[in-house]
């Protein structure tokens, strides 16, 4: 089935950074649709991180991660990152991808294509 897949996760201290890559699995291109970055973390539900739009006019951010995380496409490799830097003991999630119609994208909205997330730990 196909699906988008996540890399770029892992451990890192507070301060540090991460890029998270999103790439499609299948035989459809990440060029017709707006990708989001999610994150679910245990008690704290599932949050929109950022959002970049089909055409990349259009990019949204949590309140939480502005100012330190990045979302951008690179069209060539078919490839939607999220640049994650000053990382907090509060970014600790699972990111997951997704592909839709637009943005900004709701937490809970159906989307077209959804990853099965890479887990993001920020400890000392």
């Amino acid at each position: 089935q196909a699906q988008l897949v996540e890399s770029g996760g892992g451990s890192v201290q507070p301060g540090g950074s991460l890029r998270l890559s999103c790439t499609p699995s299948g035989v459809f291109s990440l060029d017709y649709y707006a990708v989001g970055w999610f994150r679910e973390a245990p008690g704290k539900g599932r949050e929109v991180v950022s959002c970049i739009s089909e055409d990349d006019g259009r990019i949204n951010y949590a309140d939480s991660v502005k100012g330190r995380f990045t979302i951008s496409r690179d069209r060539a490799k078919d490839t939607v990152y999220l640049q994650m830097n000053s990382l907090r003991p509060e970014d600790t999630a699972v990111y997951h991808c997704a592909a839709a119609d637009n943005c900004p994208m709701d937490a809970w909205q159906p989307v077209d294509y959804w990853g099965r997330g890479v887990r993001v730990t920020v400890s000392s």
